[in-house]
């Protein structure tokens, strides 16, 4: 009995020690860490009047691949913007100069990531180029009050539920 007990020990304490390593795998496999190896790189700027959550090393995506990380978030005293400062793999340098870059969030409470829409220009971004066109993060917050105060639908000026009637004006 105390070999089958001993061998159940044993099984139970691989099994767990599996389990461990199974989500040490995924927590690597998920996270902004992973699944990117930077090499030759350049950096670009981007102004934001508001960032949100973004985050050092957070993604940077061009249609959804990953090309760059974010390297530095400063505030810029004059103006009072946000300056994310992004590094770009070499890999992708062929990026319109009329580029925007966005803020957005994965999922619907996930992290968030600076998202690149490509322009149509022929020239491209050189390095310590800047984003002309950003768009800021949306706060959940502020959305939610928007639905709050303008929640209710309004009633249409001239409601077309009655019938319009021909009769002339009594006099």
């Amino acid at each position: 009995m105390t070999q089958q007990r001993r061998s159940y020990q044993i099984g139970t304490g691989l099994f767990i020690l599996l389990g461990f390593a199974a989500l040490a795998y995924l927590a690597t496999q998920t996270t902004s860490v992973a699944n990117f190896s930077q090499g030759d790189s350049y950096a670009l700027k981007a102004r934001f009047t508001n960032i949100g959550q973004l985050k050092l090393r957070a993604p940077v995506k061009l249609a959804g691949v990953r090309i760059g990380s974010v390297e530095s978030i400063t505030l810029d005293p004059a103006k009072l913007d946000a300056i994310v400062r992004i590094s770009i793999d070499k890999r992708y340098g062929e990026i319109p100069d009329d580029s925007a870059a966005a803020i957005f969030t994965s999922g619907l409470l996930g992290d968030q990531y600076v998202g690149i829409q490509p322009g149509g220009s022929p020239d491209m971004m050189k390095d310590g180029g800047e984003f002309v066109l950003t768009q800021s993060s949306m706060q959940l917050e502020d959305l939610i009050g928007k639905f709050l105060v303008n929640g209710s639908p309004q009633k249409p000026a001239n409601d077309a539920s009655k019938p319009a009637t021909t009769e002339p004006p009594k006099p």
